[in-house]
């Protein structure tokens, strides 16, 4: 079956980080992982330690592993219930947001 990374990137409304973190953690990534495809999550926040010209697009960044056949009608799964009362979106969410999607081309490689 074929395996996929849906990258995320968000900010929080100015001075709504903790807010926005529980929601998101507590809220919005059990609501993902209910769509059919959607595996496991993983988020992470910016250290301030980046390098490069390009400005990153987020200071929170989630990873959602998907699996699945047909993953059109995953995606379009997700984005169906997002602002509905299966996905309901909080407004600590800042609006500068993008996402990205992977399809794996190597199966996950580990130090032995």
């Amino acid at each position: 079956m074929p395996k996929y990374t849906f990258v995320v990137f968000t900010n929080a409304v100015e001075g709504q980080d903790s807010e926005y973190n529980e929601w998101y953690d507590g809220t919005h990534v059990p609501d993902v992982l209910a769509v059919p495809g959607f595996v496991s999550a993983r988020r992470f926040k910016i250290t301030g330690n980046e390098h490069g010209a390009v400005p990153p697009p987020g200071k929170y960044l989630a990873l959602y592993d998907i699996e699945t056949d047909d993953i059109e009608r995953t995606m379009a799964d997700l984005h169906g219930r997002a602002g509905t009362s299966a996905m309901l979106i909080s407004d600590t969410m800042g609006p500068e947001r993008a996402s990205m999607l992977y399809e794996a081309m190597t199966e996950t490689v580990t130090q032995r």
